[in-house]
């Protein structure tokens, strides 16, 4: 017999399920979907079978546009230049800060992911990122000022800043060793294509509708990303609620890296020795190297604490949790990752100048429009993504020595070709020799940064990753304004016909460009070594070889009995 009012015991499961089914019942769909997309998928939840899950792959396609979309924004404003230079009665040099404060605060927002990434979920991160570039388009469009402007696209860069990193780590995460080339050359293609479309389509709205409708469109995909992200995003990797993030350090690099630029473009309107100018540049390089100090200093504290390696356990002598650094500069200890790391800065340094400098020489040199100037660029976006979609497969095949030796080579050839521009040149010369650039680009840039994060350790990825892009980054960001200065600096003192004197600084500003491109050759020639390095067969060796090592460790600190 049972108690009066105690359940049967026979019937619990079936009261329970169907509690369960009603409350379900009654529970909204939005709020199970909601539920249902905030459970982050794990590596072996997302590939299954040698292939993408119809879940993460939905997911991963939505992470690749809303990066390509903060790619495309970087460079949209190259063509438009020119034009809103004339508006609001600037020099070219302080105009290009709309291209280059997008890339330095991307550079400075880059070190913040590994802790963002460790904080908050996925969904968080590009949901508020989203909603921030949104707000900046919003305000770029609607500015009556440069200022205005310029605060615009800094929150723009703000909110696209993060992107392509959350992309990298959620590619590192998914697929296995021998499918990273392949993986990172397919989302590469997409990264490629954005920052060579991107003044293409902003030459073509300059000339029909303005420069302001570029923020006008933008702040319209702003709401469409937003929207795909609360819809359709899933979570990857899990969070740690307890991570903190060094707040000081993003303050130095800030003063380190912006002094650094602001000294180099106020030398168009004052000597080297006004305080303007070197007083910037001593506050960026103290900063610079106040930053690079606290970062050693931080991470030999955690490894200490943690014992010699990363856990997320680790407390300082204090008792209180060890936080690693925003940057682990200890990854640079890594010969290779450290090669491919500046061989992908001197590319970006590179790059960066080329898509302003040659908008300023088809448009002010040559009087073409916008519009031309934006389609002279575009075929160097599909040589581009021809070149990485190929050079991630040929990565795992035949490593990174090969590939990136072909590519510098091809942008060294593409480089001086360009330089030998004047003012009867045919304009779709440029288009040509920018093609064969941009091929040579595309078997640089994603198979070396493939290699060299294939050359850390599974844990060092984040950081890694986090190092490289702040790098290239950066030299991105202070590429354009040094090569601006050093096209105006040799056209002063050409002297004579302005537009002459204009293509002279053109010509030996893309001739330092091609002997920067030189040394990229040397580096790869000398620095990237072993047959077959980087190729899925070589990781896999060094993995195995990781894995017996680990064995042999293991086994030394527990040695066998031996028989009495």
């Amino acid at each position: 017999m049972t108690k009066k009012g105690s359940p049967i015991t026979t019937n619990t499961g079936d009261v329970n399920d169907n509690d369960t089914s009603a409350s379900a019942a009654r529970r909204p769909r939005a709020a199970v979907r909601t539920k249902a997309l905030a459970q982050a998928l794990t590596g072996s939840e997302s590939y299954v079978n040698g292939k993408l899950t119809r879940t993460a792959l939905a997911s991963l396609a939505i992470l690749t546009f809303i990066t390509f979309v903060g790619n495309f924004t970087q460079l949209q404003l190259s063509a438009a230049l020119p034009t809103i230079v004339s508006e609001f009665g600037i020099s070219v040099t302080t105009g290009q800060w709309l291209t280059s404060i997008f890339q330095l605060v991307m550079g400075v927002m880059v070190p913040l992911t590994a802790f963002l990434t460790r904080r908050f979920t996925t969904r968080q991160i590009v949901i508020v990122s989203m909603s921030v570039f949104t707000v900046g388009s919003l305000l770029a469009w609607m500015g009556p000022t440069f200022l205005v402007v310029l605060a615009g696209r800094l929150l723009e860069a703000i909110g696209t800043g993060v992107m392509w990193p959350v992309l990298q780590i959620t590619v590192f995460s998914i697929y296995p060793l021998s499918r990273r080339g392949m993986a990172m050359g397919t989302v590469g293609m997409a990264m490629s294509v954005a920052p060579a479309l991107g003044p293409t389509f902003g030459g073509m709205q300059t000339d029909a509708f303005g420069w302001r409708s570029i923020f006008f469109t933008l702040t319209m995909i702003g709401v469409f990303c937003l929207a795909l992200a609360v819809f359709g995003l899933h979570n990857f990797g899990e969070i740690d609620r307890l991570a903190k993030a060094d707040f000081f350090s993003v303050v130095l690099s800030v003063i380190g890296f912006g002094g650094l630029m602001f000294g180099f473009t106020n030398i168009e309107s004052y000597p080297f020795s006004h305080p303007m100018v070197w007083g910037a540049v001593l506050v960026g390089v103290c900063g610079i190297v106040w930053f690079v100090v606290r970062q050693v200093r931080r991470a030999r504290a955690y490894a200490e604490a943690a014992g010699g390696t990363a856990t997320s356990g680790a407390t300082s002598g204090s008792g209180k949790p060890a936080e690693p650094p925003l940057l682990n500069l200890g990854v640079l200890r890594n010969r290779s990752f450290t090669i491919g790391t500046i061989c992908a800065a001197l590319s970006f340094f590179a790059f960066s100048s080329i898509m302003v400098i040659m908008p300023l020489y088809i448009q002010n040199d040559r009087g073409f429009s916008a519009t031309i100037s934006g389609l002279v660029m575009m075929p160097g976006a599909f040589g581009m993504c021809i070149s990485q979609f190929f050079g991630g497969k040929l990565l795992d095949r035949l490593g990174a020595r090969p590939v990136a030796l072909t590519g510098t080579l091809v942008l060294l050839f593409g480089t001086v070709m360009m330089s030998l521009i004047d003012l009867h040149t045919w304009i779709w010369w440029v288009s040509i020799w920018q093609f064969v650039r941009q091929i040579g680009m595309g078997f640089i840039i994603m198979p070396i940064t493939t290699w060299s994060l294939n050359c850390l350790e599974p844990s060092e990825v984040s950081a890694g990753s986090a190092v490289t892009n702040t790098v290239r980054q950066i030299a991105g960001a202070i590429g354009a304004p040094v090569l601006v200065i050093l096209m105006e600096t040799l056209t002063q003192l050409h002297g004579g016909d302005r537009i002459a004197a204009s293509i002279f600084g053109t010509q030996w500003t893309l001739r330092v460009s091609a002997f920067i491109v030189f040394i990229q050759v040397l580096i790869v020639l000398f620095g990237v070594k072993g047959e077959g390095a980087g190729s899925s067969h070589d990781v896999a060796q060094r993995a195995i070889a990781r894995m017996r090592a680990e064995r042999e460790r293991v086994h030394a600190g527990h040695p066998a009995r031996r028989p009495r």
